[in-house]
């Protein structure tokens, strides 16, 4: 809900200086707090133009010298030891809401300022947060968590006299309550098996308990929990800063909000009240956060080569040719000043085909055919595909839509698709056009990032007599695009919002058609859907995974999509890091990050 009346920002004035003072002014204090950076130092920064990038970094540096004097003096500051940890954000970050963690971008910083029940371990075992403890009833509609009495939110305007106040149950079911409304988040079907119709799902039995009722039993729900949706927020806040909580959050997590100037920099700062430890030392270590967003794959990378960064994250954010070998390893000159970090990601990327032959998207489009979405399977080389175009970094994808990592897994029981040339003729000719002969041209819509992967696989097909256009949209069109039912072949991806099959199968449940849920090619399959709302329930995991590869290969047989390649977790870190760890799901957590010395020495 919004608040009429938001309280307001106190604000200091700041007296008029010209704009050619003001730049000289800023670069003079900056070079004292920071005397041996290298950027302050360039006579050729432009300084002049507010809008332009070196102005814009000017103001993390502004904010870090206020931050590495304050409270200091004589030789307090020039001895200061406080930490900040840097790493840059190619894609946007939208919202600092918990109810908007939609993307991976939001899901990263959100992680840091807030805390749900459970967490995610690097095991991809569910793990206490803030529920100290719960059980689960025997039918699986009941669920009790115990809470820690001794989480606070951070100290917030809107809390009386600021300081923030301690977290209850009933904080959960405000939280909770929130998701069901579908014009405030998209996690609203991600709670249809909680049981609303009796108007009282969520229930705060004490300040401590806290009970979610059921209206049929769901597996994974559990692992649900674990996602940034379900983080506890302050009522008070939300009603004090109405839309404005997207850009002014308070949560209980480890790190606090500081400034956030949108697309440019975001900073955190230590939470000096967080409720974890690691011995007895209270966590985080790191002082501060800051994220930057530049958008140039090079200009980031070379910040990062120069210690200005403290990690880089994915493939594409990476310079390979500079640091990998042709196997996906770093060179050996690199190997003692940054580190690797690699691990399976579950997350499959793929071509879908939009296959709902009443819209009007499909009409005279081939692509309604089955025969020649199987030949458009199989008439690429997928792990040429990964050698050459990725270093390795990641698994050709011929099995089925479910990625390695996750226990249903299976290569011998899901068979998938390969380069095969006798299939690819053999099912031209079946479908009616042998050789390609009258086959109408198709078209692959992408993103700039992915030209080269598309351009690859078109030259593959061509050989075929399959013509394929590449139309390049904007990753913000395609997204909608694609969800509007605009375009009737594009590529896309999914990893794992939490760490079970179901996540990965839930795309082609025809109850989760687009534009409403997720399901983008509109596959609509009865055997499919009656296996699949049969696993929902089954707790039986040997059961379950049986019909999670029976519904996996009805996907590979009907050809809804193209599973591309099963993707890989790849980090470079400064050497100077400690204790940043990855999971299989991706996830950042900097709560136990260590920084020592200087990068690369």
């Amino acid at each position: 809900m919004y608040h009429p009346d938001p309280p307001k920002r106190r604000e200091q004035s700041i007296p008029y200086i010209r704009k050619d003072s003001r730049s000289v002014l800023l670069k003079r204090l900056l070079i004292i707090v920071f005397p041996t950076n290298h950027l302050l130092r360039n006579d050729s920064l432009n300084l002049k133009d507010e809008k332009s990038p070196d102005m814009k970094n000017l103001f993390l540096y502004i904010f870090l010298a206020c931050f590495a004097v304050a409270c200091t003096s004589g030789d307090e500051a020039k001895h200061d030891t406080r930490t900040v940890f840097k790493y840059n954000e190619m894609g946007a970050v939208t919202s600092l809401d918990p109810a908007k963690a939609s993307s991976f971008e939001n899901i990263w910083v959100v992680n840091q300022i807030f805390n749900g029940l459970v967490e995610m371990s690097d095991a991809l075992q569910v793990e206490p947060s803030i529920a100290r403890a719960w059980n689960i009833s025997e039918d699986g509609l009941t669920y009790t968590f115990h809470l820690r009495d001794n989480v606070f939110f951070h100290d917030n305007e809107n809390f009386p006299e600021g300081k923030g106040r301690k977290v209850t149950a009933s904080d959960f079911v405000y939280s909770y309550n929130r998701l069901l409304d579908a014009k405030v988040s998209n996690a609203t079907t991600l709670l249809s098996y909680v049981d609303t119709k009796n108007g009282n799902p969520f229930e705060a039995m004490n300040d401590t308990t806290f009970v979610i009722h059921m209206e049929k039993a769901f597996t994974p729900f559990l692992s649900i929990l674990t996602m940034k949706y379900f983080s506890v927020v302050p009522k008070e806040v939300i009603l004090g800063e109405g839309e404005e909580f997207r850009r002014n959050p308070c949560g209980t997590g480890p790190f606090m909000f500081k400034m956030w100037e949108e697309g440019s920099t975001l900073v955190f700062i230590k939470n000096p009240n967080y409720f974890e430890f690691a011995g007895s030392e209270r966590l985080p270590y790191l002082d501060a956060v800051s994220v930057s967003f530049i958008r140039d794959k090079e200009s980031s990378f070379l910040d990062f080569m120069k210690g200005d960064l403290d990690m880089v994250s994915g493939v594409d954010a990476i310079n390979t040719d500079e640091v990998l070998t042709p196997e996906g390893k770093l060179k050996s000159n690199y190997q003692k000043k940054i580190k690797m970090q690699t691990q399976p990601f579950l997350k499959t990327d793929y071509l879908g085909f939009f296959i709902d032959d009443q819209h009007p998207v499909m009409k005279n489009s081939p692509l309604k055919i089955k025969a020649i979405r199987q030949a458009i399977n199989y008439g690429f080389d997928r792990k040429k595909m990964v050698k050459y175009l990725r270093k390795n970094l990641g698994y050709a994808a011929t099995s089925g839509f479910i990625p390695p990592g996750l226990p249903s897994f299976d290569a011998n029981k899901v068979k998938g698709y390969d380069y095969n040339p006798d299939k690819v003729k053999e099912l031209l000719f079946l479908a009616g056009y042998p050789d390609g002969k009258g086959l109408p041209e198709i078209s692959l819509s992408t993103t700039e990032q992915y030209l080269e992967l598309a351009e690859y696989i078109q030259s593959q097909l061509s050989q075929f007599g399959i013509k394929m256009k590449i139309d390049v949209q904007k990753a913000s069109v395609l997204f909608e695009s694609i969800a509007n039912m605009k375009v009737n072949f594009f590529r896309k991806s999914w990893n794992a919002d939490y760490p079970d099959a179901e996540n990965f199968l839930s795309l082609f449940y025809s109850k989760n058609w687009s534009p409403k849920g997720f399901n983008y090619t509109h596959y609509q399959n009865p055997q499919f859907d009656i296996l699949y709302e049969k696993s929902q329930s089954e707790l039986n995991d040997s059961i379950r995974y049986d019909y999670y590869q029976q519904m996996d290969q009805l996907l590979i047989d009907n050809a809804p999509v193209v599973p591309l390649y099963y993707d890989q977790v790849v980090r470079l870190v400064q050497n100077n890091v400690e204790g940043l760890t990855s999971n299989s799901m991706n996830m950042l957590s900097l709560k136990k990050v260590k920084k020592s010395g200087r990068a690369g020495k």
